[in-house]
């Protein structure tokens, strides 16, 4: 499920969040496939996007963005001026359920990052967008943002929070040409993914082998 979305990937400059590892580095990789004429490998650890350099060369640029620090993500989009589409792809993650002893605690971690950090993104980047002609924002909120797991209650909850700010920066920002799109993967062998529940979890959601929580 998610919003339609027509948006040419070639000739484009591409950032991504998380893109040193799972879903962020394939991401990044199909991006490049795709014709974009540059990624910014959107990381915590700029190191972290050696390999990526090493593999594609200058069409990747490392560009440090910690979601839980606004300084990184404003002092990141004064370097990606030339920006087409950002795709925020970093999430955390806790198993934790409403009743665990440090369940606000686990919520409060994954609130900050999930959508605190999704908002500060489209806060510095949407007017990088619109300078450069509208451009468009993709948001990986996955299947918990629609669907409640009990032992991932937290987790949902901030997915689905993430969700909620993805429909109203679809409208915000839809006079300024941007479009906005709200992806929901099911379960991917991530690292993330590859936890206990994951089977259990794929058969609760009655979806197939691929996905993403």
């Amino acid at each position: 499920m998610g919003f339609e979305m027509n948006f040419e990937v070639k000739d484009k400059v591409v950032l991504v969040t998380g893109a040193n590892r799972g879903i962020g580095k394939v991401i990044l990789e199909e991006a490049l496939k795709r014709g974009a004429s540059k990624v910014y490998a959107a990381v915590r650890n700029t190191d972290s996007a050696d390999d990526l350099v090493n593999e594609h060369g200058d069409r990747v640029v490392p560009v440090r963005v910690d979601l839980e620090d606004p300084a990184s993500i404003t002092s990141a989009a004064k370097v990606a001026t030339d920006v087409d589409l950002v795709i925020n792809n970093a999430g955390v993650l806790k198993v934790k359920n409403a009743l665990d002893d440090d369940a606000i605690e686990a919520l409060q971690f994954e609130m900050n990052v999930n959508v605190y950090g999704l908002i500060r993104m489209v806060q510095a980047f949407a007017p990088v967008l619109k300078a450069n002609g509208g451009g468009a924002i993709a948001q990986l909120n996955s299947v918990a943002s629609v669907k409640t797991f009990g032992d991932l209650t937290t987790y949902c909850a901030s997915k689905s929070a993430s969700y909620s700010v993805t429909q109203g920066l679809r409208e915000t920002l839809r006079d300024q040409g941007t479009q906005v799109v709200s992806v929901h993967p099911g379960p991917i062998a991530t690292d993330m993914g590859k936890k206990r529940w994951l089977r259990r979890h794929r058969r609760l959601a009655g979806i197939g082998r691929h996905g993403n929580l």
